[in-house]
């Protein structure tokens, strides 16, 4: 038995902020309701009220609702309209495909004086005779009866013969209520006959033989003709209640496979159980990645959960799993979820996180050890003539030398220095050479014919050595 309770109602106010003391408009629909109740305190500013498609037997606990305009109470097992004198402002009554068999009973609507609409297509009540006249006779307010609009022709002819139609409706209310009578005591006797068999049915462990009766019990059920009473439309609801929790308790026996979301090794998989649509995009103007997820419009917001990690974001969809990784990590703690409210789409805005490596274009080492022995010579030279003036003359003079060596010098290495050796055939690498240990500025002056031997001699050493050498 489903009860009506803050809970419930307040996830059905999404649309007002899950508030409900405010709440103009609420739909309570298909949620196997047996009893009205807590409305009339809890949303006093209640207009329009949607019951539709429940299990309710009776109209209760609604009279405090003033302002109500609109109450739709159709498929449901009502038998009597009654308790709504309260409802001052109401102006819209259905009552479609309910069990509603004492027609008298709709002389309780005459407090109800802005009534303007009633439905009672697929009751009882409909089949006596002089239906349609009584009802508007009795109720003058009114101007549509079952969709049909009522004239003034109409209404003078109804009430003219209003007493000898009444009394004919009141005769054919008792044979009703004693068919009633008669269905209820027989439903009461087969209910205790199919207790014992409906426990056996929904028994998952029964053998093979008890399996083959259960079927066939199965099959007597939804083929044997029956009435259309309250009784019937509960027992059948019952029926297949009881079927969904033995087939829960079932799978609950049964291990599950558990879902592989990140393997061993720790990388994410990409997981779309619900099956929608979606998209990842990248924005770089504003350093973000978005995810849109096509969920379900009229899905209610309740049934979704959010999870979005450095790396991946998870979305649980009615309890199915959507997973995708993504290209860049982002900030979780920055990220917000919103929800379209024309599309319904969920969407997912996430900060990427600052710091990011990046890879660039990979810089080569220098090949020949020789070449970075030069560029550092040429370092100190520039350092050194750039102290001084007299030393960037020499530099300059000296360059001129190099690049015209002369074969009549002579000169002998620097103390220090250790010599030039020849490499051997075998090998085909080649030795770096000496670095030249120069003077500090203010004495490069002295030292300038020491100098200029001593490059002429490696450059006479380097043009006598082999070619795998140089």
């Amino acid at each position: 038995m489903v009860f009506i309770t803050e809970d419930l109602v307040r996830r059905r106010a999404e649309h007002n902020e899950f508030e409900i003391f405010s709440l103009e408009e609420v739909s309570l629909h298909q949620q196997d309701i047996e009893k009205i109740e807590h409305i009339d305190r809890w949303c006093r500013e209640l207009k329009i009220l949607y019951l539709q498609n429940n299990l309710i037997p009776r109209i209760e606990n609604l009279g405090r609702l003033k302002k109500l305009e609109y109450l739709n109470l159709a498929l449901n097992n009502i038998e009597v309209i009654e308790n709504l004198e309260g409802c001052e402002s109401l102006q819209k009554l259905d009552l479609t495909v309910n069990f509603v068999g004492v027609l008298t009973s709709v002389e309780s609507l005459k407090h109800n004086i802005h009534l303007r609409e009633l439905f009672l297509v697929g009751n009882p009540c409909i089949e006596y005779e002089g239906y349609r006249q009584y009802v508007v006779a009795a109720l003058p307010q009114l101007q549509w009866l079952d969709g049909t609009e009522i004239y003034c022709s109409e209404r003078i002819g109804a009430s003219q013969g209003l007493e000898e139609v009444r009394r004919r409706v009141v005769e054919q209310e008792m044979e009703y209520q004693r068919r009633r009578r008669k269905k209820k005591e027989e439903v009461q006797s087969k209910e205790a006959g199919e207790e014992k068999q409906r426990k056996l049915g929904f028994n998952a462990h029964c053998s093979q033989e008890d399996q083959e009766q259960v079927e066939e019990v199965e099959r007597a059920f939804w083929h044997t003709p029956c009435s259309f009473t309250p009784e019937s439309r509960l027992q059948a609801h019952r029926h297949l209640e009881e079927q969904r929790k033995a087939k829960e308790a079932d799978k609950e026996r049964k291990p599950k496979s558990p879902k592989t979301l990140i393997t061993a090794e720790g990388r994410v998989l990409n997981v779309n159980e619900p099956k929608l649509d979606f998209s990842l995009t990248e924005d770089e103007d504003n350093n973000r990645i978005i995810l849109d997820l096509a969920v379900y419009r009229h899905m209610d917001t309740s049934l979704m959960d959010v999870d979005v990690q450095p790396t991946f974001a998870r979305v649980r969809v009615k309890g199915k799993i959507f997973q995708v990784v993504l290209p860049a990590e982002v900030k979780p703690d920055s990220s917000t979820a919103q929800r379209s409210q024309t599309t319904g789409h969920l969407v997912l805005t996430m900060p990427r996180a600052e710091g990011e490596i990046k890879v660039t274009k990979a810089v080569q080492r220098p090949r020949r050890a020789s070449a970075s022995s030069c560029s550092t010579e040429k370092n100190r030279s520039h350092r050194a003539s750039s102290s001084d003036p007299s030393a960037q003359t020499m530099s300059s003079m000296d360059a001129l030398k190099i690049s015209e060596p002369s074969a009549s010098h002579r000169a002998e290495l620097l103390p220090g220095a250790a010599p030039i050796t020849k490499p051997s055939s075998s090998f085909h690498e080649t030795k770096a050479l000496p670095v030249l240990q120069l003077a500090p500025s203010n004495t490069i002056k002295s030292h300038r014919p020491i100098l200029h031997l001593q490059i002429n001699h490696l450059i006479k050493m380097l043009s006598c050595s082999s070619p795998a050498a140089r």
